[in-house]
C-alpha cells in the first residue's frame, strides 16, 4: 500500500482540513508514493519509539503529536525534533501525524474517553461553525432520484443523527444550447423549457469535492446548473470536547476513583470544595480549560481534561468539579483509536500499537 492511500483512508475518517491553525498534521516525513507494509501506532514521536519501529519492521510511523510544530530554518541535530527527523530519514521512516483533526471530529479522541467512563447521550461540548454550506442543484424531474442519492451516498444530507435530508421544489427551468453543445433535451439555437426539480442540501465543507464530482457524475445535462451558499449554522458532529450523562449519580469520591482506575492515573487534580453528586461530565482529552465555560454553561457537573492552571481551580468553585489527569493519560487510548480505525480500513495491512511509555511526567510518592 502506498502512503497516499494511508493518508485518503486517514483523512476520510478525520479530515486533515479540520485541523487547527496551529497543528501541523498529515505526512510530516517520507514520500506519499512509498510504498508501505507495517506501521506503528504511538501517541507521541521519540527516539525510543522510532527504535522500536525499526526492530519490529515497521517503514512508517503513524503518531497523535507531531514532533514538528515551528517551521524548521535549519535540521542539525542540535534541538529534539532535528534528531527525530535526522533518525527518521536516515533509517527509511515515514511519519504521520493525526492531530487536532482527531481531537474535533464526532468519533475521535473525545469519542473514546465519553466511551471509556460509561457516558451516554454524547453530544460536542462547543460545535464549530462556518464548516457546513448549502448545495442547490436543477435536474430534470425524472433523473432526481439519482441524482439525489448520489449525492446522499457522497455523504451530503447529514442533520444530526438524520440522513439523506433535502428539501426540492419543482418548477420549470429554460437555456438555449449554443453552437458546439450537445444537449440532453432541447435542440441547439433554440430556446427550451424543461420540468425540473430544485434540489437542496447540506454538505461539511470538507466532502464538497466528493459531492460535487458525485452530482456531475450523475446529473443527465451536459452542464449542470447549480449554487453553492456558505452557512453559518454549528455544526454539531465537529468540535472540541463532548459533554454526556453517567447511567446514575456518583459521589465525587466515586467519580475520581473511576477516573483513577479507567486513566491509571498517578494524581488527579481537582477543586476539594465541591460537593455535589456527578450526574453530567464535560470532558475533553489534552489541554481542554478553555473549554471550561463551556462546560459550566452546559450544565456540567464535572470537567475531565489537563494542563489546568492554578488560578482555574478558584474561578470554578462550587460551580463544577475540575478533574485534571494529565495531559498524557487523558489522551493515551487515542493509540487504540487510531488502531481500530485504520485496521478496518486496511484488513490485510500490519499493525501494532506501541509499547514505548512516552509521558514525559513522572509522580512522586513516597511509599506508605
Amino acid at each position: 500500500m502506498k502512503i497516499s492511500e494511508l493518508l485518503c483512508a486517514i483523512n476520510e475518517l478525520a479530515p486533515f482540513s479540520l485541523q487547527e491553525d496551529y497543528d501541523n498534521s498529515g505526512l510530516l516525513v517520507g514520500d506519499p508514493d512509498k510504498e508501505v507494509s507495517k506501521g506503528l501506532i504511538t501517541l507521541d514521536i521519540t527516539e525510543d519509539v522510532l527504535d522500536e519501529a525499526m526492530q519490529n519492521k515497521c517503514d512508517v510511523v503513524i503518531s497523535h503529536h507531531p514532533f514538528i510544530f515551528d517551521g524548521l530554518k535549519k535540521v542539525t541535530g542540535e534541538k529534539p525534533a532535528e534528531k527525530l527527523l535526522v533518525k527518521a530519514i536516515k533509517n527509511d521512516l515515514s511519519v504521520i501525524s493525526v492531530h487536532t483533526n482527531l481531537d474535533t471530529v464526532y468519533s475521535g479522541v473525545n469519542s473514546k474517553l465519553s466511551e471509556l467512563i460509561g457516558l451516554e447521550n454524547v453530544k460536542v461540548l462547543s460545535s464549530k461553525k462556518g464548516l457546513l454550506k448549502k448545495l442547490v442543484v436543477f435536474c430534470p424531474k425524472d433523473h432526481s432520484d439519482d441524482v439525489r442519492m448520489a449525492i446522499f451516498k457522497a455523504g451530503a444530507g447529514k442533520i444530526g443523527d438524520y440522513d439523506w435530508c433535502s428539501y426540492n421544489i419543482r418548477g420549470k427551468g429554460s437555456f438555449r444550447a449554443g453552437e458546439g453543445a450537445n444537449p440532453f433535451v432541447g435542440n441547439v439555437n433554440e430556446l427550451h423549457y424543461e420540468e425540473e426539480d430544485r434540489i437542496e442540501t447540506i454538505y461539511p465543507s470538507y466532502i464538497e469535492k466528493e459531492v460535487i464530482n458525485a452530482m456531475i457524475n450523475a446529473h443527465p445535462y451536459e452542464e449542470v446548473a447549480y449554487d453553492l451558499y456558505p452557512l453559518d449554522n454549528e455544526f454539531d458532529r465537529v468540535g472540541a470536547g463532548m459533554i454526556g450523562q453517567l447511567k446514575s449519580p456518583m459521589p465525587v469520591n466515586k467519580f475520581l476513583s473511576l477516573l483513577e482506575n479507567k486513566f491509571q492515573t498517578g494524581v488527579i487534580r481537582y477543586n476539594s470544595n465541591f460537593e455535589k453528586e456527578i450526574k453530567t461530565v464535560a470532558l475533553c482529552g489534552g489541554s481542554g480549560s478553555f473549554l471550561l465555560d463551556k462546560a459550566i454553561a452546559a450544565g456540567a457537573d464535572a470537567f475531565v481534561t489537563a494542563d489546568v492552571k492554578y488560578h482555574l481551580f478558584f474561578e470554578a468553585k462550587e460551580k463544577i468539579l475540575i478533574a485534571d489527569i494529565g495531559h498524557y493519560e487523558s489522551e493515551q487510548f487515542t493509540k487504540d483509536l487510531l488502531y481500530e480505525m485504520i485496521s478496518k480500513k486496511f484488513i490485510n495491512f500490519a499493525l501494532q500499537i506501541s509499547e514505548t511509555n512516552t509521558n514525559p511526567v513522572q509522580y512522586f510518592r513516597t511509599k506508605q
